[in-house]
């Protein structure tokens, strides 16, 4: 497989650092940039154990400069980019009735906003190559909205149709847009579960098991290969069986 050069956002957190991992694994010659803003030490610290195939960029998701900022210092080495993944996002779980209006606008922008904006700013360049590929993470919560995530679900439901119509638009170009909608994944998200909660929310899960992140990855990390070039506007779930 000939080298790529791929961004990911939200490379701070467990999934995004499995998916970082995955493209870094996949050939010795890929170039990994992370997306982040703040909480950089697992960042750095990749960077650091791949200083050939991985580099730390500053970007704010849902500050539409700093897309064209981190998009132009991307071209600047490479003269392309193949893959954006959108993984950056966030929780603020309330009930709609007494959510904060801040909860509302700060989680449809980091997980809705911020794909709208990574997807304009890498498209003219993604265009200009007769190629690319986008990933967006969206989550099982787009699929089976649970009470209490209204502002989240939203957003991924959001995710969702941003995705497939945008495949539609760019199917011709050359440019494939997917989303994957992970559930219960092991990660930070899920830290505040007492046992209990584990074990009972274990048990809804047909595969009676929570996800890894590497699971995740590796789904995200097909949709961006150049077999798949075939699928784009697809939407797939990776839960373990719930839905």
């Amino acid at each position: 497989m000939s080298s790529r050069v791929i961004l990911v956002t939200g490379a701070n957190g467990g999934l995004g650092q499995a998916i970082a991992r995955d493209f870094v694994k996949e050939a010795s010659s890929n170039m990994v940039w992370l997306g982040v803003r703040s909480r950089r030490e697992k960042s750095d610290q990749l960077a650091r154990e791949f200083p050939e195939q991985v580099r730390c960029l500053d970007l704010d998701v849902i500050q539409p400069e700093s897309w064209k900022r981190a998009v132009a210092e991307i071209q600047s080495v490479h003269q392309r980019l193949d893959v954006l993944v959108n993984n950056a996002g966030s929780h603020h779980d309330s009930l709609l009735a007494t959510m904060p209006l801040e909860a509302w606008t700060q989680v449809l922008a980091t997980n809705l906003d911020s794909i709208f904006h990574g997807s304009q700013a890498v498209l003219p360049l993604m265009i200009s190559q007769k190629h690319g590929r986008i990933v967006n993470i969206a989550s099982l919560s787009a699929l089976l909205a649970p009470a209490g995530q209204t502002n989240y679900a939203a957003a991924k439901a959001g995710a969702v149709a941003l995705t497939q119509s945008l495949a539609k638009e760019v199917a011709r170009i050359g440019i494939t847009v997917n989303a994957v909608c992970p559930g219960y994944i092991e990660t930070d998200a899920l830290a505040g579960m007492n046992p209990e909660e584990r074990k009972a929310t274990a048990m809804r899960i047909p595969m009676r098991r929570f996800g890894k992140p590497e699971e995740v990855a590796a789904a995200v990390r097909f949709l961006a290969c150049p077999e798949a070039a075939y699928i784009t506007g697809s939407v797939l779930k990776i839960d373990g069986g719930i839905l």
